[in-house]
């Protein structure tokens, strides 16, 4: 049995952050300078009584009114998220109510973040390979600005909330998902960490911290030590590519485009570097949503899709890697 992306949409907060208004808030930290670096212009933030499990309802909504799809034929919900509503219960039952589908349905929470993408097409298709259900909703909704720090210029730069809707069907879908290759190393789970919130540090007191770049920290916010999470792309991405090249029996010159995690555009133009991928098989798609975690890859498939960019038959590398450290690689084949 095969598994295919059917449709995708997403859904951007209203609430607009652009360069103009962080170079208001940190005159050293220059337009000219973040856009050459970093590679985005606006990042969309949530409001402050809207939630992941808000915008994942929404990008759901926008899945079923552009696509035509009804909801009465979902029978499974997968919401990848490290902002959810509550400790307990999963925010993924709310949204079943909420988006009015049937009691039937399977439904659970998966922590992960920019790597969540691959590994919920991957649950995906187990699920639907294995019968359990024919008709998956994946939704990835994230709400980082709520743990970054008013005065870390740093992370308020690169991140943006977003939510994204995608359905993965066992009839039919425009991509066929092919097989994948996953990889963990939680020795670097302090370089990418809120450390407080959790049962760890339950209610601990916090003291703020401002590092070598003038960021501002405390232990309520999130930390990501950029260095080493550079050094850590640059050295598991490129094994990442070549590893899922390897599970699907491809080289490299049968892919036709490169779909990474939108990081940054300093730490992809390394990465296309190195892995030595041609500029013409590597797309981009940050510049007005910033780094939206989980939900750059699909963002990113729905506007090349909207370009024309996946042609019948090409073959699709997606890689997704970071916070864990987690990172997942797959390949889909384009069939419409």
């Amino acid at each position: 049995m095969k598994a295919f992306i059917k449709a995708i949409s997403y859904y951007l907060p209203t609430n607009v952050l652009s360069n103009e208004v962080i170079e208001k808030d940190f005159p050293e930290w220059s337009i000219e300078k973040i856009s050459e670096k970093i590679g985005i212009k606006n990042r969309y933030i949530a409001a402050d009584d809207e939630t992941s499990g808000d915008m994942a309802v929404k990008a759901a909504t926008k899945l079923f009114e552009e696509h035509n799809i009804d909801k009465a034929d979902i029978d499974f919900i997968i919401l990848c998220t490290q902002s959810p509503d509550y400790f307990l219960p999963t925010t993924a039952c709310i949204v079943q109510d909420r988006l009015g589908l049937s009691n039937s349905v399977g439904a659970f929470d998966m922590n992960l973040g920019c790597s969540g993408y691959v590994y919920g097409l991957g649950l995906a298709k187990g699920l639907v390979v294995s019968g359990q259900a024919k008709n998956i909703l994946l939704l990835t909704s994230e709400t980082y600005s709520k743990f970054i720090h008013p005065k870390d210029k740093s992370n308020k730069t690169i991140f943006g909330d977003a939510a994204a809707a995608t359905l993965i069907t066992a009839n039919d879908g425009f991509a066929e998902i092919l097989n994948f290759e996953y990889g963990t190393d939680g020795k670097g789970a302090e370089n990418l960490i809120v450390k407080n919130g959790g049962l760890r540090n339950f209610k601990k007191q916090s003291t703020e911290t401002i590092d070598e770049y003038d960021n501002y920290h405390s232990d309520d916010n999130l930390y990501m030590n950029g260095s080493e999470i550079f050094l850590f792309t640059l050295s598991a991405v490129p094994k990442l590519i070549t590893n899922t090249l390897l599970k699907n029996h491809m080289e490299k010159d049968s892919i036709d485009l490169f779909i990474l995690h939108q990081a940054n555009k300093f730490m992809l133009d390394n990465l296309k570097k190195k892995a030595k991928i041609e500029d013409e098989k590597f797309y981009i798609h940050l510049e007005d949503c910033g780094n939206t975690v989980s939900s750059t890859i699909p963002i990113a498939l729905y506007h090349a899709k909207k370009e024309n960019r996946l042609k019948i038959e090409n073959n699709i590398l997606l890689a997704g890697f970071g916070v864990g450290y987690s990172w997942g690689g797959s390949v889909l084949k384009i069939l419409k």
